[in-house]
This record gives C-alpha cells, structure tokens and sequence, in this order.
C-alpha cells in the first residue's frame, strides 16, 4: 500500500482513496470553455497513481496531450462521514503540494461520448505528490499561493482564496457521498494556466507555508 509521510516527523500514513474535487476556479473553467458547474465535480484516482517528490513521470503512449494541474492537497486525519463546515479542518492532519496530471485529449473523447473520464485522470504516475505540512501550521488555508513553473517558466500562478468552494465547504460535501478515513488525500481543483508537458520537462509546484515539489517528465 502506497504510504505518505508528514514532514520532519517518522509519522506516516498508508493511503486509501484519492477524492479530486473539479473546476473549482473560475478562471481554470473558463480556459477550458465550460460552464460553472451546478454542484461538486467530484472524481477519484487510484492509490497507484501515485508518485513521490523527485519522481518522474510517465505519459502513457496512447495520449498525445497531457496537462498539468497545481493543487493543494489534503490530508484526511480521522474518520469521518456527513461532517460539519464549521469542524472541518479538525479532519485533516496535514497539506501538501500535489499535480493532477490528466490526458486531456482522452478527457475530451471520454465526455464527447458520455462516458466516465477516469482513464484520463489515473493513469500511474497521475498524482505526484510532495509530504504533508503538518495540519497545525497551516492556519488559513483558503490564503494561499500556488506556483508550478515548467522549465523555470511561471505556468500557474494563483490564490487558494480564489477557489468557489473553501477547504471547509470540500471537506464537508466530499464527506456527505464518502466516509472519509485516515490517510484519504482530497485536491482541491487548479487555478487557471494549465498546459502540455512533454518528456525532458522539470516541473517544480510550491504553495505557501505548505512546501514543494519537483518531478521531471520521462
């Protein structure tokens, strides 16, 4: 079972299910041509797709067009099922910086033909992710800056305050259709900027307070 990490402590968890929340900035959905969505975009990917910082990723031979996506991740602490707004964060037990790497072109047939667009989203090495923060240090999660730069080139540059829903709000919803267990991972959505990586490129994710993370592109 794949295991993360909380930093600077032997502290680990085994990982169970990985809950993504979609199109949660507005400025992500509008470059994307889509409409704001009525509820929760709500998808999941597999432990397998997971990857650890300095890792290195490998896009699949049957996409010709895979994107990046800089996220806040969190990092579910202890059961729970239909929670609170106001006792959400009592839930996580740390943040990190993870990528949600989706093949965009098998994103777009999947929808086209009204089927589920998983396959695009879980591939293995689909969710590079750095260690957790510490839940306690992290005092306004819903102010944060996000950063990925591809190649030393700034590609996403944005706030966690400009997200629709709030860390509060995702944890409670995600909860209402999943008990959410100890070393659950949810992200969060992307700000706007996402684009093409291709082999030899070096991605390096920072997000305030919370940390880094770097992989390359095989």
């Amino acid at each position: 079972m794949r295991q993360v990490q909380i930093k600077n402590t032997t502290e680990t968890y085994s990982v169970g299910k990985i809950v993504c929340l979609g199109q949660n900035y507005l400025d992500h959905i509008r470059e994307l041509g889509s409409k704001v969505p009525d509820r929760a975009v709500i998808f999941c990917k597999p432990s397998s797709s997971l990857l650890p910082d300095g890792g290195v990723i490998e896009i699949p031979e049957y996409t010709k067009d895979c994107h990046h996506e800089l996220e806040l991740a969190l990092l579910i602490g202890k059961t729970g099922k239909q929670i609170q707004e106001k006792n959400a964060l009592s839930y996580l037990a740390g943040y990190g910086v993870a990528l949600d790497l989706t093949l965009r072109d098998i994103q777009s047939e999947q929808k086209s033909s009204g089927l589920p667009w998983e396959i695009a989203k879980g591939f293995d090495t689909s969710c590079p992710i750095s260690s957790f923060t510490p839940a306690e240090n992290i005092s306004t999660p819903n102010n944060l800056q996000l950063k990925l730069n591809v190649n030393g080139e700034v590609r996403q540059d944005g706030n966690t305050n400009q997200m629709i829903r709030s860390v509060e709000t995702i944890v409670a919803e995600i909860s209402n259709f999943y008990t959410l267990e100890p070393g659950d991972i949810i992200l969060t959505g992307t700000p706007a900027g996402v684009s093409r990586i291709k082999s030899g490129d070096h991605l390096e994710g920072t997000i305030e307070q919370v940390g880094s993370l770097q992989v390359s592109v095989a």
